[in-house]
């Protein structure tokens, strides 16, 4: 072998530890001195640009179909409660609820997180005693909106209520 000279050790294949193809590469720089160089297989950009689109695309879909544009609460005297929610895909789902089966609109407060919370929501009544309630819908689950916000919507569906 001369100085300066390139050999690679190709009748054998090399791996890593974990199994990954790498390759070995020898350079003779003279007899006493031989550099030998590992190298395992290179990262091309385009499959790591690939890679992150395929990331990102993902993430916007799942924020696009899941993300609430908007929550609405229509509230009908004689008839019921309507409430919808609109995502930023451009669905909507909505939920009727008839008025003799509330029992009453409340703002309700919890333990979230060490902090307290106010939300509003639906009490339903129980269709076997009528003084109980048999379940809680909240409502703004999304939108999550301050205390001052939930008191005016709360004492204009009252005044409804109260016309019933």
């Amino acid at each position: 072998m001369q100085n300066g000279e390139h050999f690679g050790m190709e009748d054998e294949t090399y791996t890593d530890i974990d199994g990954k193809a790498i390759s070995l590469e020898c350079q003779s720089h003279s007899g006493f001195c031989r550099e030998f160089t590992v190298s395992s297989a290179k990262v091309s950009i385009s499959r790591v640009m690939v890679y992150t689109c395929a990331v990102w695309m993902t993430a916007y879909i799942i924020f696009f179909f899941t993300e609430v544009d908007h929550e609405t609460l229509l509230v009908i005297g004689s008839l019921g409660v309507q409430v919808s929610s609109s995502y930023a895909s451009g669905r909507e789902s909505t939920d009727f609820i008839e008025m003799d089966k509330i029992k009453d609109i409340v703002i309700n407060e919890a333990i979230h997180m060490q902090r307290v919370i106010y939300y509003l929501c639906i009490l339903l009544k129980d269709p076997s005693d009528p003084s109980g309630v048999s379940s809680v819908v909240p409502l703004f689950q999304s939108s999550k909106p301050r205390l001052n916000c939930l008191v005016k919507v709360y004492r204009s569906c009252q005044e409804i209520l109260a016309k019933c």
